[in-house]
């Protein structure tokens, strides 16, 4: 690849990455009035945009994607200071990277779906495991024991509820996004293994799956 092409590369890239940070954080903005479960566990569907990335460019733009929109987070609405950055940067990437890792090497449907089942096992036990670790250092009042009290109740299914609900996100955006960013050719055309579309019935289905669990979040915060 000559100079003008790796120019261009960086150019698009640089573009691509930008766009899908905004988009992350406004994600984050707009979802700032959902309740908090526990008064202090937020959603946030930001994880979504970070795997999409990842699923793009690899892992590695996950991980630069985590650390710049938690940054960002850090700067504006943050209210738990460099700690809150810390999980914030934790949890996206215990999510976010194992997917990318596997679809890098199984860019199919398949290895896609599998990719997010094992995003959801690392960012549901890793961030059950940094609760238990840090929340007792940023809140005034809880102990550690109060912490492993909430291990079972609070942290796990709401972990699985939130990375199993940015999964089904992520599912239902990929398909609209890469496309849009290939008609823009700011991304590569699509490969013989990614050309497949997702059919009616796979959408309904993500879209039913969705829908429940954000009732089950709802019911998790004390709303229904």
């Amino acid at each position: 690849m000559d100079t003008t092409k790796k120019k261009k590369f960086s150019v698009r890239y640089i573009a691509v990455v930008a766009m899908l940070a905004a988009i992350a954080y406004l994600m984050v903005f707009i979802c700032e009035p959902i309740p908090k479960v526990s008064g202090f566990l937020s959603y946030e569907p930001k994880d979504a945009v970070i795997v999409i990335a990842g699923f793009i460019f690899g892992p590695l733009t996950s991980i630069l994607l985590s650390v710049l929109v938690s940054l960002i987070e850090l700067v504006t609405v943050s209210q738990t200071g460099l700690i809150g950055f810390a999980m914030n940067v934790l949890s996206s990437c215990a999510f976010a990277v194992p997917a990318a890792l596997i679809y890098k090497k199984h860019r199919t449907k398949k290895g896609a779906m599998t990719g997010l089942a094992v995003g959801i096992l690392s960012m549901t036990l890793a961030m059950a495991l940094w609760n238990y670790i840090i929340t007792p250092l940023y809140m005034t009042g809880v102990t550690r024991d109060d912490i492993a009290g909430m291990l079972v109740p609070v942290f796990l299914p709401f972990n699985l509820i939130k990375s199993g609900l940015n999964a089904v996100i992520t599912m239902l955006l990929y398909n609209p996004i890469i496309s849009a960013l290939r008609r823009t050719k700011l991304v590569a055309p699509a490969s013989e293994e990614t050309k497949k579309k997702y059919s009616i019935g796979s959408v309904i289905a993500w879209i039913a799956s969705g829908v429940t669990l954000v009732m089950l979040f709802l019911l998790l915060a004390g709303q229904i």
